[in-house]
């Protein structure tokens, strides 16, 4: 039994490596609608370089996602530890090979524990359960902190229970190291799981202190020293061992009722919405998001009532206990209000795609009791078929069951699954157009403008384009809000603009397309901008305004073979428009310092109908020169539609819809 028995967990193993590989690989090649995924990334690099801070080449540029802004470095709001598993990955050849490491070391661990707790058959069953649990696979794939954080815990849960069956000061050693580094990697997860076996440790103490004590005690002492690190670190980057760095980020988003915010987004989270949330995540946790659904959570549930009355121990409570305080202690945490969305829409929010993510750790006694009341079925319904009926017919019998227990428990499995995975597989499809630009890569020695939709972040959304911690790799990335700063902090790279065309909304399959713009940095006595737009021959007129922040001015314009030529000229504070073009007005705009100078083209079908070119200059005119980068361009639905949703992208199928810009400069005359 021994020797099938760890070929069957290898087997198990082996499946779920390549499961999280595939996951990661397909469904989330640009990673997840959530994220946090670029902010451990992006920890993982600092710690391959030995970086806890981030200290960026100049301010309001380069903050990534979720990093504490503390003047001159940065820092995630989130602990290293997660970041660590990534970026052992890393050291091996990618990131995302940490992904089956984790998912394999998960399975293994709720094998022997089940083992542990009760048999081999259990154990070996119990791993199947989770790898078959639709919030495994999905979870396995992405590079967040849930999975590796239960994987600590669950080397805490065997270690612990092996000391208390073996007397084991080694083992109770691993349990106290393993708990500690899972609460310096997420605090309240690791509490909540480890409360049902710190009283099981009570109840070992009170038993028999004298021999309890000595095991219980290594673990207790390594489990605070993790307290203790955590703290530490806390002092590092905080500058207060009692303020977590989510906390300085943040201070109203933590643990407890009442005013709850991060950032923009806040709610009075009462005890009522607190058990109203909860009550909405359990449901789609035992109904959805483990293997069998409803079926398999009622099997567990019908393991606990079998065990308690035939095979009940201090050590099977323990586990059963992760029942209590994980669903009982996030009720606590409005992290479960913020991932449904909205609550009183069914399906929506990151829920419906990631699953509840907060309650991860309740896989493991939910696989442990269902595999114990499957096991324990089975071996029932094997005897009372061989009382009733020849060994033929029984074995026929128990066979039918099986296969049709299996096969429902498949199906409803796999139906359950189905609709988060197509949702995320769409989301990539989505993502695929709006990375396409980065396909073979960004450019050498290159500086990325970024659009910020989401407000003054890297990152979000933008989570594949990462910095390198020295802000030194092959493309450095930059909010484009100062464009000229960010161009003066890297002189020797080539300069570039991403744009897309559309909302940021992949779930609705925008945007729809995206460009990589060379950006020219151009200086002289004069700056002109050259552009010619297409106009279709069913306009009827065109009109453009040309404006600076504090002026604009009013044209007609008559194409010329298909198009208008326009000439805006910046020289000596001034600027002036030539080209197929006439001032309705008075024409006379100023320009001083940095600004934008704007041009939008109205192109008008019958009845009112049309669309807007828009062209956004940066220039500078605080010295003596002009310098000017290469504009912002966009073709949108109306002028109202203009402001950074509405790329222009060159389209084969419009050829008569198109903008071409340059620039030429002037010389100072001597």
């Amino acid at each position: 039994m021994t020797r099938r028995w760890h070929w069957g967990v290898l087997a198990l193993v082996g499946v779920a490596a390549v499961v999280a590989w595939l996951v990661s690989t397909t469904v989330f090649p640009y990673h997840s609608l959530n994220h946090d995924e670029g902010v451990y990334l992006q920890q993982a690099a600092m710690l391959l370089d030995g970086q806890v801070f981030l200290r960026p080449p100049m301010e309001d540029a380069f903050r990534p996602w979720f990093f504490v802004d503390t003047g001159d470095r940065l820092y995630a709001k989130y602990a290293p530890v997660p970041a660590f598993f990534f970026a052992l990955g890393e050291l091996f050849g990618a990131y995302r090979l940490a992904l089956p490491g984790i998912a394999a070391g998960v399975v293994a661990l709720t094998a022997l524990v089940g083992r542990e707790v009760f048999d081999s058959r259990v154990g070996l069953l119990a791993g199947a359960f989770v790898l078959a649990s639709p919030l495994f696979v999905v979870e396995s794939g992405v590079f967040l902190p849930y999975a590796p954080t239960t994987l600590l815990n669950l080397a805490f849960a065997y270690a612990y229970l092996r000391a208390d069956r073996t007397g084991s000061r080694r083992w109770a050693a691993v349990a106290g190291g393993a708990v500690g580094v899972a609460f310096f990697s997420r605090p309240y997860t690791a509490v909540l799981f480890a409360t049902p076996f710190v009283a099981h440790a009570l109840w070992t103490l009170y038993a028999d202190w004298r021999a309890a004590l000595p095991r219980q005690a290594v673990t207790a002492a390594l489990g605070l020293a993790g307290v203790g690190v955590t703290l530490g670190y806390n002092a590092l980057v905080t500058g207060d061992a009692f303020v977590f760095p989510y906390q300085a980020f943040a201070p109203l988003d933590g643990l407890g009722f009442g005013q709850r915010r991060l950032l923009g987004h806040e709610v009075v989270y009462t005890p009522e919405l607190a058990v109203r949330v909860n009550r909405i995540v359990l449901d789609l946790f035992f109904t959805k998001w483990v293997a069998g659904g409803a079926f398999g959570s009622l099997l567990a549930a019908a393991g606990v009532v079998w065990a308690g009355r035939r095979e009940w121990s201090a050590r099977a409570a323990a586990v059963a206990g992760v029942f209590v305080t994980v669903a009982a202690g996030n009720v606590y945490f409005w992290g479960t209000f913020n991932i449904l969305g909205d609550v009183s829409r069914a399906g929506d929010g990151l829920v419906s795609v990631l699953g509840p993510y907060y309650h991860f750790d309740l896989l493991v006694p939910t696989a442990v009791f269902a595999a114990f009341a499957a096991v324990r079925g089975g071996t029932r319904l094997r005897t009372a078929a061989r009382e009733r009926f020849d060994p033929r017919v029984a074995r026929v019998a128990v066979a039918a069951v099986l296969v049709v227990g299996l096969t429902g428990g498949a199906v409803v499995t796999a139906g359950n699954a189905a609709d988060p995975v197509q949702t995320n597989l769409d989301v990539t499809e989505t993502y695929e157009t709006a990375y396409a630009p980065f396909e073979d890569g960004a450019p050498a020695e290159s500086v990325v403008l970024l659009p910020d939709p989401y407000g003054d972040w890297l990152n979000h959304p933008f989570q594949p384009l990462r910095n390198d911690p020295g802000f030194d790799g092959r493309a450095v990335y930059a909010i484009d809000d100062r464009p000229f700063a960010v161009a003066d902090a890297f002189p020797n790279r080539s300069l570039y603009r991403y744009v897309y065309r559309g909302v940021w909304n992949p779930a609705a399959g925008s945007p729809s397309a995206a460009r990589l713009q060379r950006v020219e940095d151009v200086s002289g006595a004069a700056v002109t901008l050259e552009a010619r737009l297409g106009v279709p021959s069913a306009a009827t007129a065109t009109t453009i305004r040309v404006a600076t922040d504090a002026e604009s001015a009013y044209y007609t314009a008559e194409p010329t073979d298909g198009a208008v030529g326009l000439n805006v000229s910046v020289r000596d504070g001034r600027v002036s428009v030539a080209g197929d073009v006439s001032a309705t007005g008075n024409d006379s705009l100023t320009v001083a310092g940095r600004g934008t100078v704007r041009v939008s083209a109205f192109v008008q079908y019958g009845g009112g109908d049309g669309f807007t070119y828009r062209l956004s200059l940066p220039v500078d005119a605080t010295g003596g020169d002009v310098r000017a980068l290469s504009p912002r361009v966009e073709r949108c639905a109306n002028v109202r539609a203009c402001g950074g949703a509405a790329a222009y992208v060159p389209s084969p199928s419009r050829p008569s819809v198109f903008v071409n810009v340059s620039m030429t400069v002037a010389e100072h005359n001597h």
